[in-house]
């Protein structure tokens, strides 16, 4: 070889839109290349930009390969860089180009030839250490990969192990299960988290418990959504409950979470619990009069199945369905994430329960955008969440639960909004 290194470089075009969006198949795709290659990998470092595009590297013991995609154009610049005559990168190339269902140009440079420069008798100083890994045995590969839910503004962002463990796409949306460094694995749909490990109490807790207390008798609970399990889970910490009825849409939810996050996912096999795979809107539309105590609506974003959710229609069916007394609440997105939502979906509740029956919580919500999450619950009849709580009763059912998050002095906090809020409400005066 006449040369340092060899050098491809690639303009993939009429590529797979998905894949190119997808920073795990592009990781994965990118590592395979190196290692069919025969090269030796050491790290991989991967980011999902907003609103779209992967870029990324993987550092090899002969050099590196790199990539960034820009989905919109289907196109993917790729940069495959080997030293030596021991890997080929024209193997990697030809591995990409099939992941990535690619037409292609390309061109090899020489880099570094050995016409034009010449070796000296340079020697550093201070030498490296010899690598504490054998070669020769293979190495651990450090991997740098990030999951992101964004908008077009803002986004979160979780360092994730690169390894996907559940990945389903249906009529509904996309389900998917990963594992992160800081949160443990954790539930996406459609490219969003809706749960990890490590503070999904926040939300289940909140979604449950104040209404719960707020009833105080409530024996039969409609749940929509809530496929992760953990509404039901905290539901079946009361004992006078004698029938939950669940209905979640999309029946991969309910499955990727009974594998994979077996706490949070507790309570299906509860005896009280009648869990429909169907389509909770109608079903809501096709209950009885003053059927439930309490009606949960746990859904996510009002974006694809989840977007009825969030509809006038819908919660006078949820109002007509309840019985007198009884308490529905949903989760109703950030004053600071989705402002426009979140207005529209409490004046829509004052239209249907009436100004003073209408309450909103927030509560802290780390792994979803802004962190500043929001509960809105209306009430049929007179009752009011904090004035007429029974505090004792709460202090010894949180205590006696062993709650992470939720108590009794939370409970009327929670409903205590910032001036900024009660203004974007119109509940400032």
């Amino acid at each position: 070889m006449n040369a340092l290194g060899r050098h491809i470089l690639v303009e993939f075009s009429g590529c797979n839109a998905e894949v190119l969006n997808d920073v795990s198949i592009i990781e994965r795709s990118m590592i395979e290349a190196a290692q069919i290659a025969g090269a030796t990998v050491i790290n991989s470092t991967f980011h999902h930009f907003s609103p779209w595009g992967v870029s990324g590297v993987v550092v090899i013991q002969e050099s590196h390969l790199a990539i960034h995609t820009w989905p919109e154009y289907r196109y993917a610049a790729v940069d495959l860089f080997t030293c030596g005559d021991s890997v080929d990168p024209w193997v990697s190339f030809e591995h990409l180009k099939k992941a990535f269902q690619a037409n292609y140009s390309a061109i090899e440079m020489n880099r570094g030839s050995l016409h034009v420069i010449k070796k000296t008798d340079f020697q550093p100083k201070i030498m490296r250490e010899k690598p504490s890994f054998d070669l020769a045995k293979g190495v651990q590969i450090e991997r740098n990969v990030w999951f992101t839910d964004k908008d077009e503004n803002q986004a979160l962002s979780l360092r994730y192990t690169g390894d996907v463990l559940f990945d389903e796409t249906n009529p509904f949306q996309r389900v998917r299960v990963l594992d992160s460094y800081s949160h443990g694995k954790f539930l996406a749909i459609n490219n969003m988290v809706m749960c990890t490990e490590r503070d999904e109490f926040h939300y289940h807790e909140m979604i449950t418990h104040p209404v719960m207390q707020a009833h105080g008798n409530a024996k039969n609970v409609l749940v929509i959504g809530g496929g992760d399990g953990g509404t039901i889970r905290e539901i079946f910490k009361y004992d006078q409950i004698e029938k939950v009825t669940m209905v979640e849409i999309d029946e991969a939810v309910v499955r990727a979470s009974k594998e994979h996050l077996p706490k949070i996912a507790a309570e299906f096999g509860n005896a009280k619990l009648n869990l429909i795979i169907g389509d909770g809107i109608q079903f809501v539309k096709d209950a009885a009069p003053n059927s439930y105590d309490v009606i949960v609506v746990d859904g996510s974003d009002p974006v694809g199945p989840a977007k009825g959710l969030f509809t006038a229609e819908f919660y006078q069916n949820c109002k007509n369905a309840l019985k007198d007394g009884g308490i529905v609440i949903t989760q109703g997105e950030s004053p600071m994430f989705h402002e426009g939502t979140f207005v529209e979906l409490n004046q829509c509740l004052k239209g249907i329960f009436g100004k003073g029956s209408v309450h909103t919580m927030l509560f802290h919500a780390t792994t979803y955008p802004s962190g500043m999450w929001s509960l809105q619950m209306g009430v049929k009849g007179s009752a009011h969440p904090v004035s007429d709580f029974n505090k004792d009763k709460a202090h010894q059912f949180s205590k006696a639960k062993g709650l992470k998050y939720y108590n009794e002095d939370l409970h009327s906090a929670a409903f205590a909004l910032p001036t900024f809020v009660k203004t974007m409400l119109g509940e400032n005066v």
